[in-house]
């Protein structure tokens, strides 16, 4: 396991630049065939889940496990932690700071743009992390961050544990008449997993985002319900991921 220094990434051009944490990267144990980017949720850092990224069953990937900046948080009051954007009360299409998605989008997609061009790409997180993911899946898509700059890499596996998309009724609009990031849409497989005993993102919010994300033209969403899964993850679930990835990604 080796680590890189802290970065600065913003998704806009006249944004405000934000500093990002600790970088931690746990490089593959046989042959490099593709780069993960894992995102941690609220409150989180890159080093607990590379710890358990790092004794998967997976040795051609290469893991990527960012820290996320700290920043104060609507729905902690204005409490400062970490986080990839700042999110109040969950809804289907609340209000979301696009600015910050779009900065982490972007520190997420320069982070895979160093990376050799033959292997496969792909970003999986946790809770916020895997809202995080799924907004970057979108932003593909539509080929644009959400401010409109041109997204820079190919994307080929998404993975979202105990989250949510971001804005998801805006991406219905967004996605209307556009046959390339339909066409887009439908070349980029996700896999969601979320626990019917989850309280801290309720188990609709995820089915609701994987509707919504079928009915856009990702025809490859796969949702897996975990009964008595609160807001954590279990070996099952980890070894659902794992087969998912190698299929996906021949890791």
């Amino acid at each position: 396991m080796s680590y890189t220094n802290a970065s600065i990434g913003s998704g806009s051009r006249t944004a405000r630049r934000v500093e990002f944490g600790r970088t931690y990267v746990v490089r593959p144990k046989g042959r490099h065939l593709a780069t993960v980017v894992w995102l941690h949720g609220l409150g989180d850092n890159g080093s607990s889940w590379s710890q358990l990224l790092d004794n998967l069953p997976l040795p051609n990937i290469k893991w990527i496990c960012p820290t996320a900046p700290t920043r104060p948080v609507t729905v902690l009051g204005g409490f400062p932690c970490t986080a990839w954007f700042d999110e109040g009360e969950l809804s289907e299409d609340g209000p979301n700071d696009v600015e910050g998605l779009d900065a982490s989008a972007s520190h997420i997609a320069n982070l895979l743009s160093t990376e050799p061009g033959d292997v496969k790409f792909g970003i999986g997180g946790f809770s916020m992390g895997a809202a995080c993911a799924l907004y970057s899946a979108t932003c593909f898509t539509q080929g644009r961050y959400g401010n409109g700059t041109l997204y820079p890499v190919n994307l080929k596996a998404i993975v979202g544990l105990s989250g949510w998309l971001p804005a998801g009724l805006s991406l219905v609009n967004m996605m209307e008449g556009s046959h390339d990031a339909i066409g887009r849409a439908a070349s980029l497989p996700i896999l969601m997993c979320h626990g019917l005993g989850d309280e801290v993102v309720p188990y609709k919010f995820g089915e609701r985002s994987a509707q919504i994300l079928s009915s856009v033209g990702f025809t490859y969403v796969m949702f897996k319900t975990y009964e008595g899964l609160g807001h954590f993850t279990v070996p099952k679930e980890m070894e659902e991921v794992c087969l998912w990835l190698n299929a996906r990604l021949g890791a």
